[in-house]
């Protein structure tokens, strides 16, 4: 069975990018497939990294896992790098402006990277920016959504 390895990818890694991470990692395992799935994330600022080490998720964002039973661990805020880019078969990102993002940081691997191994999580939507509106509701409530197609996609292959 093929190791199916995920990158969730936000602006600083506190908010969308590791609910995502956590989200899917446990409708894979409400799913019997947790094992099928490696499931990380990360940034493409270092805005929440400093001195070597990133900022835990924040705290509304926990707060929201909780409230939805989702298991977590705050983790530490850290970059995407060219390694994470090639070592993960897919990395979905939450908004236009993270793939510009990523551009800025790893230029012409992304754009060379094969076709569908870097994604919005949603095609047509952008999860909104809980840090910058507030509604870390919403955002989960759009990343919970996104999960569940995403896992079905993953699944049926």
């Amino acid at each position: 069975m093929h190791l199916t390895k995920i990158l969730f990818v936000c602006h600083g890694n506190i908010c969308r990018s590791p609910m995502a991470e956590h989200v899917f990692r446990e409708l894979a395992r409400q799913a019997g497939a947790a094992s099928r799935f490696a499931v990380s994330s990360a940034a493409v600022s270092t805005e929440e990294i400093w001195g070597g080490h990133g900022n835990p998720m924040d705290l509304r964002a926990q707060r929201v896992l909780r409230q939805h039973c989702i298991p977590y661990e705050p983790g530490e805020a850290r970059q995407i790098t060219a390694e994470d880019l090639a070592e993960n078969d897919l990395v979905v990102l939450m908004d236009r402006g993270n793939l510009r993002g990523l551009r800025h940081l790893l230029g012409s691997l992304v754009d060379e990277a094969p076709k569908g191994r870097i994604r919005l999580l949603f095609a047509d939507a952008e999860v909104s920016d809980p840090w910058y509106t507030g509604d870390f509701e919403k955002a989960y409530d759009d990343i919970e959504r996104g999960c569940r197609a995403l896992l079905a996609e993953c699944l049926s292959r």
